[in-house]
Protein backbone atom coordinates (compact mmCIF):
# COMPACT_ATOMS: atom_id res chain seq x y z
CA UNK A 1 0.00 0.00 0.00
CA UNK A 2 1.16 3.35 -0.74
CA UNK A 3 1.75 6.09 1.22
CA UNK A 4 -1.15 8.15 -0.35
CA UNK A 5 -3.38 5.81 0.44
CA UNK A 6 -2.83 4.87 3.42
CA UNK A 7 -3.12 9.45 3.74
CA UNK A 8 -6.35 8.90 2.14
CA UNK A 9 -7.53 6.34 4.58
CA UNK A 10 -6.35 8.74 7.32
CA UNK A 11 -8.00 12.25 5.72
CA UNK A 12 -10.63 9.94 5.50
CA UNK A 13 -11.15 8.96 8.78
CA UNK A 14 -10.20 12.58 10.42
CA UNK A 15 -12.97 14.08 8.06
CA UNK A 16 -15.78 11.56 9.13
CA UNK A 17 -15.11 12.44 13.03
CA UNK A 18 -15.43 16.35 11.67
CA UNK A 19 -19.00 15.42 10.10
CA UNK A 20 -20.26 14.32 13.17
CA UNK A 21 -22.63 17.10 13.77
CA UNK A 22 -22.21 18.63 17.11
CA UNK A 23 -18.75 16.60 17.49
CA UNK A 24 -17.27 18.39 14.44
CA UNK A 25 -18.24 21.63 15.08
CA UNK A 26 -16.72 21.44 18.68
CA UNK A 27 -13.46 20.11 17.26
CA UNK A 28 -13.35 23.03 14.50
CA UNK A 29 -14.61 26.08 17.07
CA UNK A 30 -12.42 24.18 20.10
CA UNK A 31 -9.06 24.85 17.94
CA UNK A 32 -10.20 28.28 16.89
CA UNK A 33 -10.82 26.44 12.99
CA UNK A 34 -6.83 25.47 12.93
CA UNK A 35 -8.31 21.65 12.54
CA UNK A 36 -9.43 23.10 9.03
CA UNK A 37 -5.85 24.46 8.01
CA UNK A 38 -4.17 21.32 9.02
CA UNK A 39 -6.35 19.38 7.24
CA UNK A 40 -6.10 21.41 4.20
CA UNK A 41 -2.31 20.71 4.82
CA UNK A 42 -3.01 16.99 5.05
CA UNK A 43 -4.89 16.83 2.15
CA UNK A 44 -2.67 18.95 -0.11
CA UNK A 45 0.25 16.07 0.95
CA UNK A 46 -2.02 13.33 0.26
CA UNK A 47 -2.78 15.10 -3.38
CA UNK A 48 0.48 15.64 -4.02
CA UNK A 49 1.51 11.97 -3.20
CA UNK A 50 -1.31 10.86 -5.17
CA UNK A 51 -0.31 12.75 -8.62
CA UNK A 52 3.10 11.76 -7.82
CA UNK A 53 1.59 7.85 -8.06
CA UNK A 54 -0.37 8.58 -10.59
CA UNK A 55 -3.36 7.86 -8.53
CA UNK A 56 -7.08 9.23 -8.30
CA UNK A 57 -6.74 12.57 -7.11
CA UNK A 58 -10.60 13.63 -6.58
CA UNK A 59 -10.86 12.48 -3.01
CA UNK A 60 -8.17 14.67 -2.20
CA UNK A 61 -9.19 17.70 -4.42
CA UNK A 62 -12.75 17.64 -2.33
CA UNK A 63 -11.29 17.78 0.58
CA UNK A 64 -9.40 20.34 -0.42
CA UNK A 65 -12.43 22.00 -1.03
CA UNK A 66 -13.83 21.16 1.93
CA UNK A 67 -11.51 22.83 4.15
CA UNK A 68 -11.55 25.94 2.23
CA UNK A 69 -15.67 26.20 2.68
CA UNK A 70 -16.23 23.95 6.04
CA UNK A 71 -16.42 27.35 8.22
CA UNK A 72 -19.90 27.42 6.49
CA UNK A 73 -22.38 25.72 9.27
CA UNK A 74 -24.40 23.84 7.63
CA UNK A 75 -22.22 23.42 3.75
CA UNK A 76 -19.67 22.45 6.20
CA UNK A 77 -20.98 19.53 7.49
CA UNK A 78 -22.49 17.79 4.01
CA UNK A 79 -18.67 18.55 2.88
CA UNK A 80 -16.99 17.09 5.67
CA UNK A 81 -19.32 13.96 5.05
CA UNK A 82 -18.71 13.79 1.38
CA UNK A 83 -15.31 13.91 1.75
CA UNK A 84 -14.63 11.33 3.80
CA UNK A 85 -17.03 9.24 1.97
CA UNK A 86 -14.85 9.89 -1.65
CA UNK A 87 -11.25 9.42 0.50
CA UNK A 88 -12.47 6.18 1.65
CA UNK A 89 -13.21 4.80 -1.95
CA UNK A 90 -10.32 6.04 -3.26
CA UNK A 91 -8.31 4.70 -0.65
CA UNK A 92 -10.15 1.44 -0.86
CA UNK A 93 -8.86 1.25 -4.34
CA UNK A 94 -6.23 -0.78 -6.07
CA UNK A 95 -3.52 1.38 -7.54
CA UNK A 96 -4.58 2.43 -10.72
CA UNK A 97 -2.01 4.50 -12.53
CA UNK A 98 -3.78 7.57 -14.45
CA UNK A 99 -1.47 9.65 -16.69
CA UNK A 100 -1.89 12.96 -16.10
CA UNK A 101 -0.48 15.95 -19.07
CA UNK A 102 3.29 16.26 -18.19
CA UNK A 103 4.67 19.42 -16.57
CA UNK A 104 5.47 21.63 -19.35
CA UNK A 105 8.05 23.87 -17.63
Amino acid sequence: MSYSRILKWISGIFELVLAVPIVGGAIVMGTGYSALGFMLVLHAVTLILSLRNQEAIYGSVWGVLTSLLAWIPFVGWALHLIAAILLMISGSKKTKRYHYPPNQL
